[in-house]
């Protein structure tokens, strides 16, 4: 199901065909762990063999959306890191232009939790459920390794950002936006090229600075994702993948609606009107 068989003409086309196709990808990664749930006797062997191929075009599927983001970026990182097709739910949660990497572990370990409440008589009974229900002591340690390496690196990519962020209020901008403001009174609101360009390359640097954390942002994203599928068998990786998926899908939902509601409330005055 590749996007490229036509490049969109932006990255907001392209966010949508993604999402429609990322909600094809959870349809096959339910359609396959109904199959493994139904199939008692599948060895191992068997359920890497069906699973494995899926599971890497799901991933496959991730890698596509942070290439093409990479890309976007460099034309417009501001758009990237205030995206106009996100809802305003989504922006509320987002973490530099996505997803925060240390939600994936809470995301793992509700879903784990969900299906141990689930699958409980089974366990107690000495019967395995295979899913995220079954963790083992040796994949809860590697996870919480993980985990704890991940939040390192996410708050030192926090403080790169906030540095940053504080980088608008340094000299060179407050004297820039002094003498800019100056001139525009001098003549009546407008300012010459030279003022223009000598905006547009300090703000240049702003933006490369923006460019660079945003990949770094979007790189701990998808290793974070592939860390913790790594650790997993690949049922419960399926699992995983659908989890995140369903989140992911129903957050925008979500997210569209309640903006479609408010926007009919303020085109009408409101309620009650």
């Amino acid at each position: 199901m590749p996007i490229s068989t036509s490049e969109p003409d932006s990255f907001h086309n392209f966010f949508e065909l993604w999402v429609s196709e990322q909600n094809q990808y959870l349809q096959e990664l339910i359609s396959a762990s109904q199959h493994h749930k139904q199939s008692s006797n599948i060895s191992s062997e068997d359920d890497s063999v069906m699973l494995t191929p899926l599971i890497g075009r799901v991933i496959n599927h991730y890698e596509q959306y942070y290439g093409a983001k990479s890309k976007w970026a460099k034309q417009d990182v501001f758009a990237m890191l205030s995206p106009s097709w996100r809802s305003s739910l989504e922006d509320a949660f987002m973490w530099i232009g996505g997803w925060r990497p240390s939600m994936a572990f809470h995301l793992l370990y509700s879903k784990s939790g969900l299906q141990l409440e689930d699958k409980f008589t089974e366990l107690v009974r000495g019967f395995s459920s295979g899913d995220l229900g079954d963790l083992s002591p040796s994949q809860l340690n590697q996870v919480d390794a993980f985990q704890r390496r991940t939040i390192k690196e996410e708050k030192e990519i926090t403080e790169k950002m906030a540095e940053l962020q504080e980088t608008v209020a340094d000299s060179s901008m407050v004297e820039l936006s002094h003498v800019v403001s100056e001139l525009m009174r001098e003549r009546g609101g407008s300012v010459n090229g030279v003022e223009e360009e000598r905006v547009e390359s300090t703000l240049g640097t702003k933006e490369e600075g923006l460019e660079e954390i945003l990949q770094k942002a979007d790189d701990l994203r998808l290793r974070t994702l592939k860390a913790i599928l790594e650790v997993l068998t690949p049922i419960q990786a399926v699992h995983f993948l659908i989890a995140a998926a369903e989140l992911h899908l129903r957050l925008h939902d979500w997210g569209k609606k309640r903006d479609d509601v408010g926007r009919q409330h303020r085109g009408t005055g409101g309620p009650g009107r």
